[in-house]
């Protein structure tokens, strides 16, 4: 297992500077600015078409940014082609909406796929070992290595995505939405289990979000989107403090109380 020798929590793991992404005529990141600490769960929110999905897309090279710099891990991303990123690109991990599993693979092939592509010569009997290691990490039975996608509730689906995020033993895990369309026991389960592999692995994580009860529950730190950029970062408190309307709408509507309560007494003695 990979030891993490960081140990500065102020270090970035990711540092963006002057973010623009275009399409056409339309910008939806125009000059944003973010840096993402190690060992941090940062939280990324922001309303509909701010362009959440598309930011972790430029960071994991998956959308060529319009302009500005994005560093992750000490590489500058946005000057890497495919091949120049692949060192980079195995330390980190990436779980998508739905969990994005191939259909005609069982859970354990499919967390065994980074892992045949990133190292080919490995032992296919160690390969095996290690996703089903990777399984039961993120709280799946044993037995869900042999079954197929189409055989797993949702809740399930996004553990094995998880455990397939988790196959090359990652620095850096990308989030997004990953307690969405869980029922309220499944999401905090899974939040729970984000929180432990944080802490466990020594992960930052990249958490795109709209879940008020995850934003308070375990992220460090929450970014808002708006206006094309990062509007503001930091701590919930230190974000409605602010004043700015969406971020008092966000958190101080019926949803945020109610999360905001149910946060506060989860605390108590």
């Amino acid at each position: 297992m990979r030891v993490n020798s960081h140990s500065s929590n102020d270090e970035p793991v990711i540092k963006i500077e002057g973010l623009v992404n275009t399409f056409g005529d339309f910008a939806v990141h125009d000059g944003l600015d973010l840096t993402v600490r190690r060992g941090e769960i940062l939280g990324v929110v922001g309303g509909s078409g701010t362009g959440k999905s598309v930011l972790m897309r430029s960071i994991i090279g998956l959308q060529q940014p319009t302009a500005g710099r994005i560093d992750v891990l000490g590489r500058t991303i946005t000057e890497l082609d495919l091949d120049q990123g692949i060192g980079v690109r195995r330390r980190w991990g990436i779980l998508f909406q739905g969990g994005a599993l191939f259909s005609t693979l069982t859970v354990g092939e499919n967390v065994e796929v980074p892992l045949k592509k990133y190292y080919p010569d490995l032992d296919p009997a160690f390969r095996a070992e290690i996703a089903r290691y990777k399984v039961m990490l993120t709280g799946l039975p044993e037995d869900a290595v042999k079954k197929f996608p189409s055989e797993l509730s949702g809740g399930m689906k996004k553990r094995a995505g998880l455990a397939r995020a988790l196959a090359l033993d990652p620095e850096l895990l990308f989030l997004d939405e990953p307690t969405a369309g869980l029922d309220p026991i499944g999401a905090a389960k899974f939040d729970r289990l984000t929180r432990e592999l944080k802490e466990t692995l020594g992960l930052t994580v990249f958490l795109i979000t709209h879940d008020l009860d995850t934003l308070y529950e375990i992220c460090d730190r929450v970014a808002v989107l708006a206006d094309k950029k990062v509007i503001a970062v930091g701590t919930i408190p230190e974000l409605v403090a602010t004043g700015h309307p969406w971020i008092e709408e966000y958190f101080n509507g019926p949803r945020g109380r109610s999360a905001h309560a149910t946060h506060l007494h989860g605390e108590a003695p």
